[in-house]
């Protein structure tokens, strides 16, 4: 066996003890807290296939992207520019790690008072909590461009727009998506937090509802949900990843 269809065993064996394990000892626990996966995975297929799916998981999942979009361009914009200019990002830093120090959760109450119980509240908590990631990456990313790179296109006579295109983003790039790939777990969890709070749907709508009837067996399938989701979007963010940034994986092969 090559050593590649070894790891993809390992990797498809893996999740598949760990479910044969949990399967195993929830349906003998005979716990109201933890019931039998049976029962979960039954309660996931009626609730999520079907009767919420439009209802809660929609809304939920255009809140993230909304969110994590926004911070994606605040975030790349406004780090391209604080990385080539040295004077500003000095100015900027100490607004920006004060910014960065509030946890988003603090910022819910303030949320609600501004944009309402509606969905800018919960795109804002999203966007606001993610941008920081990918802001502090590219910032680093671009102001780390190798100075003989940017020499010899001055050299040239390259313009500025195609010196960003073609020189610093593409040096930037794997820091960039090392904070963009940070930035969409934490959307994932800002969604939840943003729904348990003056919501009526969404994921961490259901699952707080949930556990306050006491619908154990509900509660964990929208747990279940979740793990399933962040799997799902950090397996597309990875597929983006290694297409775009092919050639740097190509350098650093050749490099060694």
């Amino acid at each position: 066996m090559s050593r590649r269809a070894l790891l993809v065993t390992v990797e498809i064996a893996t999740p598949l003890a760990v479910l044969a394990i949990i399967w195993i000892w929830t349906a003998g626990a005979e716990s109201y807290y933890f019931p039998p996966l049976a029962d979960v995975l039954s309660a996931f297929g009626d609730t999520w296939v079907f009767e919420r799916f439009t209802s809660d998981v929609v809304p939920s999942v255009s809140r993230l992207a909304a969110g994590y979009a926004l911070a994606v361009v605040l975030g790349m914009s406004l780090g391209v520019v604080l990385g080539q200019q040295r004077t500003l990002r000095r100015m900027a830093t100490p607004v920006i790690e004060f910014l960065r120090a509030i946890p988003p959760p603090a910022l819910v109450p303030f949320a609600i008072l501004v944009f309402g119980v509606e969905n800018d509240a919960k795109i804002f908590l999203i966007a606001i909590g993610c941008v920081f990631p990918i802001l502090l990456n590219t910032i680093d990313g671009v102001a780390g461009v190798e100075p003989t790179l940017l020499d010899t296109t001055r050299v040239y006579r390259i313009g500025r727009l195609d010196r960003l295109r073609y020189v610093v983003l593409p040096a930037a790039a794997p820091q960039i998506f090392a904070g963009m790939r940070t930035s969409l777990s934490l959307s994932l969890i800002l969604m939840v937090i943003s729904e348990m709070v003056a919501s009526t749907n969404g994921i961490g709508y259901f699952i707080l509802q949930s556990q306050r009837s006491f619908a154990i067996t509900e509660m964990w399938s929208g747990i279940l949900l979740l793990g399933l989701l962040g799997y799902l979007f950090n397996a597309i963010f990875t597929l983006v990843e290694r297409r775009i940034l092919a050639w740097h994986r190509g350098a650093r092969a050749g490099a060694g």
